[in-house]
C-alpha cells in the first residue's frame, strides 16, 4: 500500500478526481450510461476484453461467469427479470433460452453476419422462426491434443492412435461427455447427427478401449495441466482451447484434425429481453464482434480459440498459432456436438459414468 492511500485528504481528493473522471467520460458519451451486466464464460472476464468496450463507452461491465448452459439458465432463473443485459451460451443451445422466452431478437443489419465463417454461422439453432437470437463469437474443436516431442505427429493423424497400445498410459481424457462421446462416434464411422440408442453398445465399447489406455480422466484445468507438464502426451478432447494459449510456454504442443474428423464447439451471444440497457447490449456484442474485440476474445487469458469473424485483427504469430489459415480444411471435417433428446443424454451420461467407474 502507498504511504498516500493511508492519507485521508490524499483519498479525498484521489475520490473527486476520479469521479470527476468519470463524470468527464460520461458527458463525452453524451449521456450517463448504466452498468451493463453479462452473464459469461470465463474468457470473457479478461480485463484485456472489457477495459477497451468500458473506456469507450463510460460503461461499468459487470460480469459472472459459469461453466455450460444448464447453469447459466440457472442462474437466470434465481434473477429478477431485467438483471441481466447479454448471455455467452453454447451455439447450440440457443433454442433452450428462446424456448423460455429469455432471449430478444438481434438486429442482422447491424451484425457483420457477412465476415462470419459460414461453418460457424450455426443458422439452424441461432436463427429460430426467422428471427436471430444469437450470433456466434467464437468456435474450436474438441480433438486430440498433444506433445508432438513425445508423440509420432503422424499418429495424431487417426483416432485409431487413442485406442493402439503405442500410447498405453500417456493419454489423458477429457471429462465432459457429448464431445468425447462425439469423437468416439467418429472413430467408428457414425456421424453426430444421426446417433441414437442403438449405437450406445459400441460407443460404449469405443469409450472404453480409450478409457484402457487413459493415465487419467479430467476436467478442463487438470486435463490442460497433465498435457502442459508433460504427465501425459495425447489429450482426447483437447484442441488449440487447450494447446494454443499454452504455445508460448510449450511450443511443443500442438492440435490435430484426424482424418475421421473432429468435434466443433461454438459459443454465440445472446440479449435478455428483459434487458434494460438494450442500446449498450447491442454495443456490446456489436463490440465483441468487430475485428478488434475478436482478436482480444480470441486470445484471451482465460482460453484461446478461433474467433467467428474472418476480419479479426490477430497477428502472425497468432494467426500461426490457432492455424487460421487451416480453418476451411477443418472445417470441412467438423462435426457438430451430438444433440441427443432428454431421453438419449440421459442414457449418454449414465454410459459416461460406467466408463468412468471401469477398471
Amino acid at each position: 500500500m502507498s504511504h498516500t492511500a493511508s492519507n485521508p485528504l490524499s483519498i479525498l481528493k484521489t475520490r473527486l478526481r476520479t469521479a470527476a473522471a468519470a463524470a468527464a467520460l460520461l458527458l463525452s458519451t453524451g449521456a450517463q450510461a448504466a452498468d451493463l451486466n453479462a452473464l459469461i464464460w470465463c474468457d470473457h472476464a479478461d480485463p484485456a476484453l472489457l477495459q477497451p468496450f468500458e473506456e469507450a463507452n463510460g460503461v461499468k461491465v459487470n460480469v459472472k461467469e459459469f461453466e455450460g448452459t444448464g447453469a447459466g439458465l440457472a442462474i437466470v432463473e434465481q434473477s429478477q427479470p431485467g438483471d441481466w443485459d447479454v448471455m455467452v451460451i453454447d451455439s447450440i443451445d440457443v433454442p433452450r433460452g428462446v424456448e423460455k422466452r429469455l432471449f430478444e431478437p438481434l438486429p442482422e443489419d447491424k451484425l457483420p453476419l457477412a465476415d462470419l465463417f459460414p461453418q460457424v454461422k450455426m443458422d439452424s439453432s441461432t436463427v429460430v422462426g426467422g428471427k436471430r437470437y444469437g450470433i456466434t463469437e467464437k468456435f474450436g474443436y474438441n480433438t486430440i491434443g498433444y506433445n508432438k516431442t513425445k508423440v509420432d505427429p503422424a499418429d495424431m493423424q487417426s483416432m485409431a492412435a487413442l485406442t493402439g497400445d503405442k500410447y498405453k498410459g500417456k493419454v489423458a481424457i477429457y471429462d465432459y461427455y457429448l464431445p468425447v462421446i462425439g469423437m468416439a462416434a467418429l472413430a467408428i464411422g457414425k456421424k453426430t447427427a444421426d446417433l441414437t440408442e442403438a449405437d450406445l453398445p459400441a460407443l460404449k465399447d469405443e469409450l472404453l478401449k480409450m478409457k484402457a489406455n487413459a493415465k487419467l480422466v479430467g476436467e478442463v484445468t487438470a486435463s490442460q495441466t497433465a498435457l502442459a507438464t508433460g504427465e501425459v502426451d495425447i489429450l482426447v478432447g483437447g484442441g488449440e482451447w487447450v494447446t494454443a494459449g499454452l504455445a508460448k510456454e510449450n511450443p511443443a504442443l500442438d492440435f490435430s484434425i484426424p482424418k475421421e474428423g473432429a468435434i466443433l464447439w461454438s459459443q454465440s451471444l445472446a440479449m435478455f429481453k428483459d434487458s434494460k440497457n438494450k442500446d449498450m447490449a447491442l454495443k456490446f456484442i456489436q463490440y465483441i464482434m468487430s475485428p478488434e474485440g475478436q482478436a482480444r476474445l480470441a486470445t484471451s487469458s482465460c482460453y484461446w480459440g478461433m474467433p467467428a469473424n474472418t476480419k479479426a485483427a490477430l497477428t502472425d504469430d497468432q494467426k500461426k498459432v490457432l492455424r487460421f489459415d487451416e480453418q476451411p480444411g477443418f472445417l470441412a471435417r467438423a462435426q457438430a456436438y451430438p444433440a441427443p433428446n432428454a431421453d438419449l443424454d440421459k442414457k449418454m451420461q449414465d454410459m459416461w459414468t460406467e466408463m468412468l467407474q471401469a477398471k
